[in-house]
């Protein structure tokens, strides 16, 4: 089996972010792999170690993106592709899902696991946009991967009212959620062998496309823009029996929530 996987480069949502005339204020900011796409490179490592799968890493962006694909490496991926080309600088999940699509077509993959969203805009489209460009069966928000046979995976996934278990014919598309596994810390050898492994670098032109064919000229989707989120209000603390408590919540439900 060859595994697809694929690490989008986000900002370190822990970390404050400040907003000004509603763009991101970039000084200070931080990167990180995006969590999402951590558990699905650990989902395409343990089927390496389970099923003796093939493993290929696809990132795109600028070349700070060579860091997030060693610590990937380190965690056990075999292959490394950086798409690295200006032309994507303001790509939408449409343009992101047709550049893999031209990954993809380069090589014959089983399976493509992607992060289920991204925490920078939370859309959650690429993986299912690129398993409709390649006309594949796609499942999203999946919580376990099990391999059936070369041809067949079972997968279980979150879905409105319970868990869903459903078989899937490969190649197929997956994007998983992060409640299918706790991504491993590289160890200190994987980290030092990941120092040396060759990552294929790439632009559009050299995946034989262009920026007007996979639409980065013309996105199909736009932030207009970024708004700070509301500070919520300081919570009331009540002290006092019981009794006396009640009566102030009573009161304070009808005087100011005005839900009695």
């Amino acid at each position: 089996m060859k595994i697809l996987t694929t690490v989008k480069k986000v900002v370190d949502v822990e970390l404050n972010i400040h907003v000004k005339d509603g763009a991101i204020v970039e000084d200070g900011l931080q990167y990180v792999i995006n969590a999402w796409d951590e558990n699905a490179v650990e989902a395409a490592v343990q089927l390496k170690e389970n099923n003796s799968a093939e493993t290929t890493l696809v990132s795109i962006g600028g070349g700070d993106n060579t860091d997030m694909i060693r610590k990937c490496y380190a965690m056990g991926i075999e292959n490394g592709i950086h798409i690295e080309d200006p032309a994507l600088a303001n790509a939408d999940s449409s343009a992101y899902a047709k550049v893999l699509q031209k990954v993809y077509e380069k090589d014959d993959y089983d399976l493509i696991i992607t992060g289920k969203q991204a925490q920078d805009t939370d859309s959650g489209q690429t993986g299912i946009i690129l398993g409709e460009y390649l006309g594949l069966p796609c499942v999203s928000n999946v919580i376990s991967i099990e391999v059936m046979d070369d041809q067949h995976i079972k997968v279980s996934r979150l879905g409105d009212t319970g868990t869903e278990i459903l078989e899937m014919e490969l190649p197929a598309v997956v994007t998983v959620s992060d409640s299918i596994n706790e991504p491993r810390l590289p160890a200190m050898r994987g980290i030092m062998m990941a120092k040396k492994k060759k990552i294929n670098v790439m632009d559009l032109a050299a995946l034989g496309t262009s920026a007007e064919e996979v639409g980065a000229g013309a996105p199909q989707s736009e932030i207009i823009e970024f708004m700070k989120s509301e500070t919520r209000q300081a919570g009331q603390k009540f002290e006092g029996d019981a009794a006396q408590i009640t009566a102030q919540v009573v009161n304070l439900l009808a005087t100011e929530a005005k839900v009695l």
